[in-house]
């Protein structure tokens, strides 16, 4: 039987400069196994997505504000990449803090390609195992951090990517986890 998400409610963090696809497939996918999806951003409006960091393609419209979004509101939290995305949003501690409590709590999260920075900042990868886009790898190991070369990867609820070409695996194993609910043996101190 296919998981399904009816009844749970996902975030997916993301601003100027998120990979389109990256916000697109993973909304789609959780939308689909029935889960309502807020897009929380650093400021209000919308945000315009980028096709290889480089091509402006669609806007967004922003459901809510970091500052204002509280992590027990969601059951699972969704991170594209995008490097322009990421960058700004590890630079935010409001941002950060929202991350934080999902791990706090035990809740999962989906990151895929440069979207480990924020996880970086937020020093959230410690004694972690995950993947990302390969620019990310040493800082990941630098922040304690184990990283593998796999398509997605799967440490105590924590789902993690290397970039779009893994969106079908990705989108599947993050339905499975959110599924599944908080992963006790996950939460951070």
């Amino acid at each position: 039987m296919a998981a399904t998400l009816a009844g749970k409610r996902v975030a997916i963090l993301a601003t100027d400069g998120v990979e389109e696809v990256e916000l697109t497939e993973p909304r789609r996918a959780v939308t689909e196994a029935g889960a309502d999806v807020d897009l929380v951003s650093v400021s209000g409006g919308e945000i315009q997505a980028m096709k290889s960091d480089i091509t402006p393609t669609n806007r967004y419209q922003v459901d809510q504000v970091a500052s204002d979004a509280r992590a027990e509101d969601y059951d699972a939290l969704i991170m594209p990449g995008g490097t322009v995305n990421a960058d700004r949003l590890r630079m935010n501690a409001d941002v950060r803090r929202f991350v934080q409590d999902f791990f706090h709590a035990g809740k999962p999260v989906g990151v895929i390609c440069h979207g480990p920075w924020t996880l970086v900042e937020a020093d959230l990868v410690r004694g972690r195992t995950l993947t990302s886009y390969p620019s990310l790898r040493t800082d990941i190991r630098n922040a304690g951090g184990t990283v593998v070369d796999e398509e997605v990867v799967t440490d105590h609820g924590l789902v993690s990517s290397r970039s779009p070409r893994d969106l079908p695996a990705f989108c599947a194993k993050i339905i499975e986890e959110f599924a599944e609910g908080v992963h006790p043996e996950g939460a951070t101190a």
